[in-house]
């Protein structure tokens, strides 16, 4: 199952609004050893109390730059001289285009609108073994396997069900036996689909905050950078107008 791997970038959009962890609901379809391994993982990842006291998430990812505050579900997304502060809830914001705010025209509007999309799906390639236990998320117990280093693992499939922006995609996960951790994903763009679009590694897990992220996704480009987990970052920094010096981020 884990053999093939592309650089394409695939749109990834099963998260939900709230950066609380939820327990699931108890009526879905979840086989028991495939809830008992995502249980496993949240705890190997520093657990869920942890992970819902966390506030400010800060990341790079292909030429973008974001910072997501937890509690407000405020957005601060950076590419090149644009800046872009949106609420993750209301969809409304600000754009700034070197340092100053965009007027109000059907091109600013189009950018504030493609931020909650934005956020799922970046957001989602750094933090996705924090939404495995969301409601609407299907787990299945697939059985044992290797990934493609060899290392020994255990796979749940996910499938999602009135969830997410694209709920037709599957994941299949390979758990590692040894640390808990997710360390492999192959991401089905269409839950019939046979073959996955791409098979990729998740290596380089730290500890930041009180929480683990794993930085690595099989190569340079795909990885993850800058990462900064914080409990208090200065309201100037995230709402400044123009990209912020990400050393002061912490």
């Amino acid at each position: 199952m884990f053999r093939k791997t592309i650089t394409r970038v695939s749109l990834c959009f099963l998260v939900l609004l709230p950066g609380i962890l939820l327990a699931q609901d108890t009526n879905t379809s979840s086989d028991e050893r495939a809830i008992a391994l995502a249980d496993k993982v949240i705890i190997s990842m520093g657990g869920t109390k942890n992970w819902n006291n966390t506030r400010f998430i800060a990341w790079s990812w292909l030429g973008q730059y974001h910072i997501w505050d937890k509690y407000e579900n405020k957005f601060r997304y950076e590419k090149d001289t644009l800046v872009v502060i949106s609420d993750l809830k209301t969809k409304k914001g600000t754009v700034y285009s070197k340092g100053k705010v965009l007027p109000d025209t059907a091109k600013s509007r189009e950018i504030l609108n493609k931020q909650y999309a934005v956020w799922a799906n970046n957001s989602y390639w750094l933090l996705m073994p924090f939404k495995i236990r969301d409601n609407g998320v299907t787990l299945k117990y697939k059985g044992e396997g290797k990934t493609q280093v060899g290392a020994d693992v255990d796979l749940i499939e996910l499938t999602f069900k009135e969830v997410g922006v694209t709920p037709n995609n599957r994941y299949i996960l390979g758990i590692d036996k040894k640390s808990g951790l997710i360390t492999e994903w192959s991401f089905f763009r269409n839950a019939t689909d046979e073959k996955p679009g791409f098979t990729r590694p998740w290596t380089d897990y730290q500890t930041y905050g009180k929480i683990k992220i794993s930085a690595g996704r099989g190569d340079e480009k795909m990885s993850m950078k800058d990462i900064v987990v914080s409990q208090n970052l200065n309201s100037d920094l995230f709402n400044s107008p123009t990209p912020v010096n990400k050393e002061l981020v912490k």
